[in-house]
């Protein structure tokens, strides 16, 4: 936003205030604090989200548990804690696929003159959580969370593990984390 006062000078006291007034009420109006949602819990527990989907990746388990962890402890002012926590989250990673999305050509020349498609995958997780706010009953929830990422058929597993997993999984931790604490 941008904008210039003009006509203002120190020596006009009343426009002066009269602006001071108004940056405090604008201000007041709209503000960034811990969250929209949590406004009396102090701790959180998070436990491990184990990976019970048919496909099993590894390190899935514990990087999503690390991952959400971080998140909640480095982004409120909520403390972790392993005892009488105000909120509990849980759950469980219950899908990881990868399937193909499109099939490419083996032809360089394309008759049509477009573009030649490249193999492409998709990798989709599913995440099941279960929220528990002890001090706000009401804003309790069990949902499930899926999202997805298209790639070039050419990755190499680990390549997949290694980004474009962390790239679905951020975007899993971003709405579950907008859901409890922006409740949006």
């Amino acid at each position: 936003m941008n904008f210039k006062i003009k006509n203002i000078s120190l020596k006009q006291p009343a426009k002066v205030a009269i602006l001071f007034v108004l940056m405090g009420v604008l201000n007041s109006c709209y503000s960034f604090s811990q969250g929209g949602a949590l406004k009396d819990e102090k701790t959180i527990q998070i436990n491990e989200f184990p990976n019970n989907a048919p496909l099993v990746n590894p390190a899935l388990s514990q990087q999503f548990s690390t991952d959400i962890q971080n998140r909640f402890l480095q982004r409120t002012t909520l403390k972790g804690t392993k005892e009488n926590p105000d909120i509990l989250v849980e759950g469980e990673i219950t899908d990881y696929t990868i399937t193909p999305t499109t099939i490419s050509s083996t032809t360089q020349n394309n008759p049509s003159g477009g573009v030649i498609q490249q193999a492409q995958n998709k990798l989709m997780i599913t995440v099941k959580v279960h929220y528990e706010n002890k001090v706000n009953v009401e804003a309790s929830f069990d949902r499930t969370y899926t999202d997805e990422a298209v790639f070039n058929s050419n990755l190499s597993q680990s390549d997949i593990e290694s980004q474009q997993v962390k790239v679905v999984t951020e975007r899993i931790i971003n709405k579950i984390f907008n859901d409890i604490v922006a409740n949006w």
